[in-house]
């Protein structure tokens, strides 16, 4: 879908932003780009929908290469989400949603139509705050309006710099579940710019690691990326705690599961879906002082969760 090839942008004063970049992003895939400030992660972002030109190398996506396409056809094909949003502060919410719309020759009754829709999507109902100006939200609902007006014109690829950054942890945390789920249902195709390597790992299919000077460290799923750094400047950057991230991106894997023949699910007292990370099954265990869980699979029962058995599905992905 997004493909970057040998990609590198210099400034006129010598600044090397991004050097030597190649990476393909799939088609329905969540790519975030992680690293310190000044490590070229915007500047790689404004280059695929031609904010920024860059200076050697080819960007393409769908095989068409973005330098020889009109920069503003391409932009309606790229949803884009800033940090601090950009909505028209005179304008009411519904009236923000619509502009997209409107502007690729859409009726009014059309283009309302489908900001309630997108509104609704991402769990602003419309009824609610559609009449609402923009300083009449909270931090969080306004990032979700710009998530809603980068959506209305259906773009297949959305480009997400730092969209979560400016609102509070708890907040923050709701968002990303939030988008994570939209994410799932919509399967549009993303690259998201992040400093914090929790977003990078919670939401990312896979995650880019940068470093100063715009250079590509890893490129990796993030259970691979904490399971298997590939240098030392990868390893202090992900952190000491990799080894607890990984409980977030490890499911539990059935084949390292007890049997207790006789047992039903309901007689141990806590279930959990065998679908679930590890660390959903630890925090589990911790409330509810447990030393063992339930695993079912819809209604089937298919075993039991032990903290050896966590051990053993956390030995078993790094073989993966």
């Amino acid at each position: 879908m997004i493909r970057l090839s040998g990609v590198s942008k210099t400034y006129d004063d010598g600044t090397v932003a991004v050097r030597e970049l190649s990476l393909e992003v799939g088609r329905g895939e969540l790519v975030c780009l992680v690293g310190p400030s000044g490590c070229g992660k915007s500047t790689t972002l404004k280059m695929i929908n031609r904010l920024v030109e860059p200076s050697t190398g080819v960007i393409e996506i769908d095989g068409q290469d973005v330098t020889h396409v009109d920069p503003v056809r391409l932009r309606r094909g790229i949803g884009y989400v800033i940090q601090q949003v950009g909505l028209f502060p005179h304008q009411k919410i519904t009236a923000n949603v619509m502009t997209v719309p409107l502007l690729y020759g859409e009726s009014k009754a059309t283009a309302r139509e489908r900001a309630h829709e997108l509104m609704s999507l991402v769990g602003l109902d419309p009824e609610q705050y559609g009449d609402r100006y923009p300083h009449q939200l909270s931090g969080g609902q306004r990032q979700r309006v710009g998530v809603a007006r980068a959506l209305a014109a259906d773009p297949p690829v959305l480009l997400m710099d730092e969209p979560f950054g400016a609102v509070d942890p708890v907040i923050r945390g709701r968002l990303q579940e939030e988008f994570r789920r939209l994410q799932q249902e919509l399967g549009k195709t993303v690259v998201l710019v992040t400093h914090d390597i929790d977003e990078a790992v919670l939401l990312g299919d896979r995650v880019a690691v940068f470093a100063d000077g715009g250079r590509l460290l890893q490129y990796d799923t993030p259970a691979r990326l904490l399971a298997h750094p590939v240098d030392d400047e990868v390893a202090t950057f992900v952190g000491a705690e990799r080894g607890l991230r990984r409980l977030s991106v490890t499911r539990i894997d059935p084949a390292q599961l007890d049997p207790v023949d006789g047992v039903k699910a309901a007689e141990l007292g806590a279930t959990i879906a065998v679908d679930a990370t590890l660390e959903e099954a630890l925090a589990l265990m911790l409330r509810d002082d447990r030393a063992m869980l339930g695993v079912t699979d819809g209604p089937t029962f298919v075993g039991v969760l032990t903290p050896a058995g966590v051990h053993r599905s956390l030995r078993s992905a790094l073989r993966e």
